[in-house]
Protein backbone atom coordinates (compact mmCIF):
# COMPACT_ATOMS: atom_id res chain seq x y z
CA UNK A 1 0.00 0.00 0.00
CA UNK A 2 1.34 3.41 -0.96
CA UNK A 3 2.23 5.98 1.67
CA UNK A 4 1.21 9.65 1.61
CA UNK A 5 4.75 10.57 0.54
CA UNK A 6 4.62 8.09 -2.34
CA UNK A 7 1.29 9.33 -3.68
CA UNK A 8 2.55 12.93 -3.47
CA UNK A 9 5.67 11.88 -5.36
CA UNK A 10 3.38 10.49 -8.07
CA UNK A 11 1.59 13.83 -8.18
CA UNK A 12 4.86 15.75 -8.54
CA UNK A 13 6.61 13.47 -11.01
CA UNK A 14 4.02 11.62 -13.08
CA UNK A 15 1.42 14.36 -13.43
CA UNK A 16 2.15 17.29 -15.73
CA UNK A 17 3.43 19.91 -13.27
CA UNK A 18 4.11 23.57 -14.15
CA UNK A 19 6.35 23.88 -11.09
CA UNK A 20 8.77 21.44 -12.69
CA UNK A 21 8.36 21.66 -16.47
CA UNK A 22 6.62 25.04 -16.96
CA UNK A 23 4.78 25.63 -20.23
CA UNK A 24 4.28 22.02 -21.29
CA UNK A 25 2.25 21.50 -18.10
CA UNK A 26 -0.06 24.45 -18.79
CA UNK A 27 -3.34 23.03 -20.08
CA UNK A 28 -5.65 25.93 -20.90
CA UNK A 29 -9.35 25.19 -21.09
CA UNK A 30 -11.98 23.43 -19.07
CA UNK A 31 -12.46 19.93 -20.47
CA UNK A 32 -10.32 18.21 -17.83
CA UNK A 33 -11.41 20.27 -14.83
CA UNK A 34 -15.10 19.87 -15.72
CA UNK A 35 -14.69 16.11 -16.07
CA UNK A 36 -12.85 15.96 -12.74
CA UNK A 37 -15.59 17.94 -11.05
CA UNK A 38 -18.25 15.75 -12.63
CA UNK A 39 -16.53 12.67 -11.15
CA UNK A 40 -16.59 14.47 -7.78
CA UNK A 41 -20.28 15.45 -8.03
CA UNK A 42 -19.50 19.06 -9.01
CA UNK A 43 -18.22 20.44 -5.69
CA UNK A 44 -17.59 23.89 -7.22
CA UNK A 45 -21.37 24.34 -7.50
CA UNK A 46 -21.84 23.65 -3.80
CA UNK A 47 -19.71 26.51 -2.47
CA UNK A 48 -19.86 30.29 -2.57
CA UNK A 49 -16.62 31.88 -3.68
CA UNK A 50 -14.46 34.92 -4.32
CA UNK A 51 -12.23 34.81 -7.42
CA UNK A 52 -8.94 36.74 -7.52
CA UNK A 53 -6.62 37.23 -10.51
CA UNK A 54 -3.62 39.46 -11.19
CA UNK A 55 0.11 39.37 -11.84
CA UNK A 56 1.29 40.66 -8.46
CA UNK A 57 -0.62 40.91 -5.22
CA UNK A 58 -3.24 38.22 -5.71
CA UNK A 59 -1.73 36.00 -2.99
CA UNK A 60 -1.66 38.86 -0.48
CA UNK A 61 -5.17 40.01 -1.42
CA UNK A 62 -6.47 36.44 -1.10
CA UNK A 63 -4.94 35.96 2.33
CA UNK A 64 -5.99 39.36 3.67
CA UNK A 65 -9.54 38.84 2.44
CA UNK A 66 -9.74 35.37 3.99
CA UNK A 67 -8.33 36.69 7.28
CA UNK A 68 -11.04 39.36 7.51
CA UNK A 69 -13.78 36.86 6.69
CA UNK A 70 -12.47 34.52 9.37
CA UNK A 71 -12.45 37.35 11.92
CA UNK A 72 -16.09 38.00 10.98
CA UNK A 73 -16.94 34.51 12.21
CA UNK A 74 -17.42 32.79 8.87
CA UNK A 75 -15.86 29.49 7.87
CA UNK A 76 -13.59 30.47 4.98
CA UNK A 77 -11.71 28.33 2.48
CA UNK A 78 -8.53 29.54 0.80
CA UNK A 79 -6.93 28.10 -2.33
CA UNK A 80 -3.57 29.57 -3.37
CA UNK A 81 -0.45 28.54 -5.25
CA UNK A 82 2.37 27.73 -5.26
CA UNK A 83 3.13 26.43 -1.78
CA UNK A 84 6.34 27.38 -0.02
CA UNK A 85 7.06 24.27 2.03
CA UNK A 86 4.21 21.76 2.17
CA UNK A 87 1.64 20.88 -0.47
CA UNK A 88 -1.10 21.21 2.16
CA UNK A 89 -0.52 24.99 2.28
CA UNK A 90 -2.44 25.35 -0.99
CA UNK A 91 -5.79 24.37 0.52
CA UNK A 92 -6.82 25.84 3.87
CA UNK A 93 -9.98 26.32 5.93
CA UNK A 94 -9.85 29.10 8.53
CA UNK A 95 -6.08 29.03 8.09
CA UNK A 96 -5.76 25.31 8.86
CA UNK A 97 -4.07 23.33 6.12
CA UNK A 98 -5.91 20.54 4.34
CA UNK A 99 -5.41 17.16 5.99
CA UNK A 100 -2.93 14.70 4.52
CA UNK A 101 -5.57 11.96 4.82
CA UNK A 102 -7.96 13.85 2.55
CA UNK A 103 -5.23 14.45 -0.05
CA UNK A 104 -4.20 10.80 0.05
CA UNK A 105 -7.75 9.48 -0.36
CA UNK A 106 -8.50 12.02 -3.11
CA UNK A 107 -5.44 11.12 -5.21
CA UNK A 108 -5.88 7.36 -4.77
CA UNK A 109 -9.50 7.67 -5.92
CA UNK A 110 -8.98 10.08 -8.81
CA UNK A 111 -5.98 8.22 -10.23
CA UNK A 112 -8.29 5.33 -11.12
CA UNK A 113 -9.98 7.58 -13.69
CA UNK A 114 -6.77 8.43 -15.57
CA UNK A 115 -6.57 7.11 -19.14
CA UNK A 116 -4.45 7.84 -22.17
CA UNK A 117 -7.03 10.44 -23.21
CA UNK A 118 -7.74 11.80 -19.74
CA UNK A 119 -4.57 12.96 -18.03
CA UNK A 120 -5.27 16.10 -15.96
CA UNK A 121 -2.45 18.43 -15.02
CA UNK A 122 -1.10 19.04 -11.52
CA UNK A 123 -3.03 22.32 -11.25
CA UNK A 124 -6.26 20.84 -12.56
CA UNK A 125 -6.03 18.10 -9.93
CA UNK A 126 -5.25 20.51 -7.10
CA UNK A 127 -8.07 22.85 -8.16
CA UNK A 128 -10.59 20.00 -8.15
CA UNK A 129 -9.13 18.83 -4.84
CA UNK A 130 -9.67 22.28 -3.32
CA UNK A 131 -13.27 22.49 -4.51
CA UNK A 132 -13.92 19.01 -3.14
CA UNK A 133 -12.35 19.80 0.24
CA UNK A 134 -14.25 23.07 0.65
CA UNK A 135 -17.54 21.37 -0.21
CA UNK A 136 -16.81 18.58 2.27
CA UNK A 137 -15.90 21.12 4.96
CA UNK A 138 -19.09 23.10 4.20
CA UNK A 139 -17.30 26.45 4.11
CA UNK A 140 -19.42 29.58 4.11
CA UNK A 141 -17.30 30.99 1.30
CA UNK A 142 -13.96 30.18 -0.36
CA UNK A 143 -11.31 32.58 -1.67
CA UNK A 144 -9.99 31.13 -4.93
CA UNK A 145 -6.73 32.46 -6.38
CA UNK A 146 -6.23 32.09 -10.13
CA UNK A 147 -3.22 29.99 -11.15
CA UNK A 148 -2.10 31.58 -14.43
CA UNK A 149 -4.00 34.18 -16.43
CA UNK A 150 -7.70 33.85 -15.82
CA UNK A 151 -9.69 33.30 -19.00
CA UNK A 152 -8.61 29.68 -19.47
CA UNK A 153 -7.48 28.95 -15.91
CA UNK A 154 -8.93 25.85 -14.25
CA UNK A 155 -10.43 27.95 -11.47
CA UNK A 156 -12.59 29.88 -13.95
CA UNK A 157 -15.48 27.42 -13.82
CA UNK A 158 -16.85 29.05 -10.67
CA UNK A 159 -19.55 31.73 -10.52
CA UNK A 160 -18.31 33.79 -7.58
CA UNK A 161 -19.97 36.36 -5.34
CA UNK A 162 -17.32 38.86 -6.42
CA UNK A 163 -14.12 38.75 -8.44
CA UNK A 164 -11.06 40.99 -8.28
CA UNK A 165 -8.09 41.80 -10.47
CA UNK A 166 -4.98 43.12 -8.72
CA UNK A 167 -2.05 44.72 -10.56
CA UNK A 168 -1.05 43.58 -14.05
CA UNK A 169 2.53 43.41 -15.28
CA UNK A 170 4.74 41.47 -17.66
CA UNK A 171 4.92 37.83 -16.57
CA UNK A 172 4.26 34.48 -18.30
CA UNK A 173 4.44 36.39 -21.59
CA UNK A 174 4.86 33.18 -23.59
CA UNK A 175 1.50 31.98 -22.29
CA UNK A 176 -0.53 35.15 -21.80
CA UNK A 177 0.81 37.59 -24.39
CA UNK A 178 3.72 39.96 -24.90
CA UNK A 179 1.96 43.24 -24.04
CA UNK A 180 0.18 44.49 -20.92
CA UNK A 181 -3.02 44.77 -22.93
CA UNK A 182 -2.93 41.13 -24.01
CA UNK A 183 -2.17 40.00 -20.46
CA UNK A 184 -4.98 42.20 -19.10
CA UNK A 185 -7.46 40.60 -21.49
CA UNK A 186 -6.46 37.15 -20.24
CA UNK A 187 -6.83 38.25 -16.60
CA UNK A 188 -10.17 39.87 -17.44
CA UNK A 189 -11.41 36.45 -18.52
CA UNK A 190 -12.70 35.98 -14.95
CA UNK A 191 -15.16 38.87 -15.39
CA UNK A 192 -18.67 37.45 -15.75
CA UNK A 193 -22.08 38.93 -16.42
CA UNK A 194 -23.80 39.86 -13.17
CA UNK A 195 -20.74 39.30 -10.98
CA UNK A 196 -19.22 42.46 -9.44
CA UNK A 197 -15.56 43.06 -10.33
CA UNK A 198 -13.12 44.96 -8.09
CA UNK A 199 -10.28 46.51 -10.08
CA UNK A 200 -6.99 47.14 -8.29
CA UNK A 201 -4.88 48.00 -11.34
CA UNK A 202 -3.45 51.53 -11.13
CA UNK A 203 -2.10 52.01 -14.67
CA UNK A 204 -4.78 54.21 -16.28
CA UNK A 205 -4.84 52.66 -19.76
CA UNK A 206 -5.01 49.12 -18.41
CA UNK A 207 -7.64 50.13 -15.86
CA UNK A 208 -9.74 51.65 -18.66
CA UNK A 209 -9.44 48.42 -20.64
CA UNK A 210 -10.64 46.37 -17.66
CA UNK A 211 -13.55 48.76 -17.06
CA UNK A 212 -14.49 48.54 -20.75
CA UNK A 213 -14.54 44.73 -20.59
CA UNK A 214 -16.66 44.86 -17.41
CA UNK A 215 -19.15 47.18 -19.10
CA UNK A 216 -19.31 44.94 -22.17
CA UNK A 217 -20.17 41.98 -19.94
CA UNK A 218 -22.70 43.90 -17.86
CA UNK A 219 -20.63 43.39 -14.72
CA UNK A 220 -20.82 46.07 -12.04
CA UNK A 221 -17.29 47.33 -11.40
CA UNK A 222 -15.49 49.14 -8.59
CA UNK A 223 -12.28 51.13 -9.06
CA UNK A 224 -10.54 50.09 -5.85
CA UNK A 225 -7.59 52.42 -6.49
CA UNK A 226 -9.82 55.26 -5.25
CA UNK A 227 -10.32 53.63 -1.85
CA UNK A 228 -8.75 55.40 1.12
CA UNK A 229 -6.85 53.04 3.41
CA UNK A 230 -6.67 53.85 7.11
CA UNK A 231 -6.03 50.31 8.35
CA UNK A 232 -2.66 48.92 9.41
CA UNK A 233 -1.58 45.35 8.62
CA UNK A 234 0.98 42.84 9.79
CA UNK A 235 2.03 42.56 6.11
CA UNK A 236 4.55 45.39 6.01
CA UNK A 237 5.65 45.76 2.38
CA UNK A 238 4.77 49.20 1.00
CA UNK A 239 3.16 47.45 -1.96
CA UNK A 240 0.54 46.12 0.47
CA UNK A 241 -1.08 49.57 0.54
CA UNK A 242 -2.50 49.08 -2.96
CA UNK A 243 -3.42 45.48 -2.13
CA UNK A 244 -5.40 46.68 0.90
CA UNK A 245 -7.44 48.94 -1.38
CA UNK A 246 -8.47 45.92 -3.43
CA UNK A 247 -9.31 43.95 -0.27
CA UNK A 248 -11.52 46.79 1.00
CA UNK A 249 -13.33 46.78 -2.34
CA UNK A 250 -14.00 43.05 -2.05
CA UNK A 251 -15.27 43.45 1.52
CA UNK A 252 -17.58 46.29 0.48
CA UNK A 253 -19.18 44.07 -2.17
CA UNK A 254 -19.58 41.24 0.34
CA UNK A 255 -21.29 43.61 2.78
CA UNK A 256 -23.67 44.68 0.02
CA UNK A 257 -24.45 41.00 -0.48
CA UNK A 258 -25.42 40.52 3.14
CA UNK A 259 -22.19 39.44 4.82
CA UNK A 260 -21.84 40.97 8.28
CA UNK A 261 -18.32 42.41 8.47
CA UNK A 262 -17.70 45.27 10.91
CA UNK A 263 -14.99 47.91 10.88
CA UNK A 264 -13.38 46.26 13.90
CA UNK A 265 -13.41 42.95 12.04
CA UNK A 266 -11.61 44.52 9.07
CA UNK A 267 -9.04 46.05 11.41
CA UNK A 268 -8.43 42.74 13.22
CA UNK A 269 -8.33 40.74 9.99
CA UNK A 270 -5.67 42.95 8.44
CA UNK A 271 -3.59 42.99 11.62
CA UNK A 272 -3.57 39.20 11.96
CA UNK A 273 -3.09 37.88 8.42
CA UNK A 274 0.05 35.93 9.31
CA UNK A 275 -1.51 34.34 12.38
CA UNK A 276 -4.93 33.70 10.87
CA UNK A 277 -3.74 32.32 7.54
CA UNK A 278 -0.15 31.28 8.29
CA UNK A 279 0.86 33.51 5.39
CA UNK A 280 4.58 33.91 4.78
CA UNK A 281 7.20 35.29 2.41
CA UNK A 282 5.96 38.84 1.76
CA UNK A 283 8.57 41.30 3.04
CA UNK A 284 8.97 38.99 6.00
CA UNK A 285 11.54 39.96 8.62
CA UNK A 286 13.24 36.71 9.62
CA UNK A 287 15.83 38.34 11.88
CA UNK A 288 15.62 41.90 13.17
CA UNK A 289 19.31 42.54 13.76
CA UNK A 290 22.90 41.26 13.77
CA UNK A 291 22.28 41.33 10.74
CA UNK A 292 18.70 42.05 9.68
CA UNK A 293 17.41 39.29 7.35
CA UNK A 294 14.33 39.80 5.15
CA UNK A 295 12.76 37.66 2.42
CA UNK A 296 10.18 38.34 -0.27
CA UNK A 297 8.76 36.21 -3.07
CA UNK A 298 8.75 39.01 -5.71
CA UNK A 299 9.83 37.47 -9.01
CA UNK A 300 8.98 39.81 -11.92
CA UNK A 301 9.61 43.39 -13.08
CA UNK A 302 6.91 45.11 -11.06
CA UNK A 303 7.78 43.06 -8.00
CA UNK A 304 11.43 44.07 -8.15
CA UNK A 305 10.54 47.74 -8.74
CA UNK A 306 8.54 47.69 -5.53
CA UNK A 307 11.34 45.94 -3.65
CA UNK A 308 13.84 48.60 -4.66
CA UNK A 309 11.54 51.26 -3.22
CA UNK A 310 11.25 49.19 -0.05
CA UNK A 311 15.04 48.98 0.34
CA UNK A 312 15.15 52.79 0.46
CA UNK A 313 13.13 52.75 3.69
CA UNK A 314 15.53 50.45 5.55
CA UNK A 315 18.74 51.59 7.23
CA UNK A 316 21.74 49.34 6.66
CA UNK A 317 25.50 49.49 6.24
CA UNK A 318 25.69 47.06 3.32
CA UNK A 319 22.91 45.39 1.35
CA UNK A 320 23.55 41.71 0.63
CA UNK A 321 21.13 40.04 -1.80
CA UNK A 322 20.80 36.25 -1.97
CA UNK A 323 18.93 35.68 -5.22
CA UNK A 324 18.05 32.93 -7.67
CA UNK A 325 15.77 32.36 -10.63
CA UNK A 326 13.79 29.75 -12.52
CA UNK A 327 13.66 29.29 -16.28
CA UNK A 328 11.61 31.78 -18.25
CA UNK A 329 12.58 35.00 -16.48
CA UNK A 330 13.75 37.94 -18.60
CA UNK A 331 16.88 38.82 -16.66
CA UNK A 332 17.75 41.68 -19.03
CA UNK A 333 14.66 43.45 -17.71
CA UNK A 334 15.07 42.44 -14.07
CA UNK A 335 18.80 43.05 -13.57
CA UNK A 336 18.78 46.80 -14.42
CA UNK A 337 16.18 47.29 -11.68
CA UNK A 338 18.33 45.82 -8.90
CA UNK A 339 20.47 48.06 -6.65
CA UNK A 340 23.96 48.34 -8.23
CA UNK A 341 25.64 49.00 -4.87
CA UNK A 342 24.51 45.70 -3.32
CA UNK A 343 26.65 42.58 -2.85
CA UNK A 344 25.06 39.64 -4.67
CA UNK A 345 24.97 35.94 -3.88
CA UNK A 346 23.54 34.21 -6.94
CA UNK A 347 22.11 30.77 -6.12
CA UNK A 348 20.39 27.86 -7.82
CA UNK A 349 16.88 26.99 -6.59
CA UNK A 350 16.62 23.27 -5.90
CA UNK A 351 13.63 22.61 -8.21
CA UNK A 352 14.01 21.23 -11.71
CA UNK A 353 13.31 24.61 -13.35
CA UNK A 354 15.90 26.37 -11.18
CA UNK A 355 18.77 27.83 -13.19
CA UNK A 356 22.37 27.76 -12.01
CA UNK A 357 24.06 31.19 -12.06
CA UNK A 358 26.73 29.76 -14.36
CA UNK A 359 24.02 29.66 -17.04
CA UNK A 360 23.62 33.44 -16.94
CA UNK A 361 27.17 34.48 -16.00
CA UNK A 362 27.47 36.79 -19.01
CA UNK A 363 24.43 38.78 -17.91
CA UNK A 364 25.71 38.95 -14.32
CA UNK A 365 29.01 40.38 -15.57
CA UNK A 366 27.20 43.09 -17.53
CA UNK A 367 25.16 44.39 -14.60
CA UNK A 368 27.07 43.58 -11.41
CA UNK A 369 30.58 43.95 -10.06
CA UNK A 370 30.40 42.54 -6.54
CA UNK A 371 28.98 39.03 -6.61
CA UNK A 372 29.54 35.34 -5.90
CA UNK A 373 27.86 32.22 -7.31
CA UNK A 374 26.63 29.21 -5.35
CA UNK A 375 25.19 25.79 -6.06
CA UNK A 376 22.37 26.16 -3.54
CA UNK A 377 20.32 28.68 -1.58
CA UNK A 378 21.72 27.36 1.71
CA UNK A 379 25.33 27.92 0.58
CA UNK A 380 24.63 31.45 -0.60
CA UNK A 381 22.78 32.43 2.56
CA UNK A 382 25.50 30.98 4.79
CA UNK A 383 28.16 32.95 2.92
CA UNK A 384 26.13 36.14 3.25
CA UNK A 385 25.77 35.59 7.00
CA UNK A 386 29.48 34.91 7.48
CA UNK A 387 30.48 38.02 5.52
CA UNK A 388 27.94 40.35 7.15
CA UNK A 389 28.47 42.98 9.79
CA UNK A 390 25.75 43.36 12.41
CA UNK A 391 24.44 46.52 10.70
CA UNK A 392 24.05 44.89 7.26
CA UNK A 393 20.81 43.81 5.59
CA UNK A 394 20.54 40.37 3.98
CA UNK A 395 17.69 40.03 1.52
CA UNK A 396 16.59 36.66 0.09
CA UNK A 397 14.40 36.44 -3.01
CA UNK A 398 14.04 36.15 -6.79
CA UNK A 399 11.54 33.31 -6.70
CA UNK A 400 8.99 31.57 -4.49
CA UNK A 401 11.28 28.57 -4.73
CA UNK A 402 14.29 30.42 -3.32
CA UNK A 403 12.27 31.67 -0.36
CA UNK A 404 10.75 28.23 0.27
CA UNK A 405 14.20 26.76 0.89
CA UNK A 406 14.93 28.98 3.89
CA UNK A 407 11.88 27.97 5.93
Amino acid sequence: METYEEILEWLYTQVSNYQNVANSAYKPGFENILKLCEILDNPHKKIKSIHIAGTNGKGSVSNMTASIIKEAGYKVGLFTSPHLKNFTERIRVNGEECSADFIYDFLIKIRNYFTKDFNPSFFELTTAMAFSYFAKQKVDIAVIEVGIGGRLDSTNIIIPEVCAITSISMDHVDLLGDTLEKIAIEKAGIIKTGVPIVIGEEKEEIKKLLIHIAQERCAEYMDATKNIVTYDSDLKGIYQEKNKKTVLGIIEVLRDRGYIISENTIKAGLLHVKKNMNFRGRWEVLQKENPMIICDTAHNEDGFKQLVEQFKLVKYKKLRIVIGFVKGKDLDKIFPLLPPHAIYYFVKPAIYRGIHPDEYSEKINIYFKNYQKFNSVAEGLEAAKIQSDKEDLIFIGGSNFVVSEIF
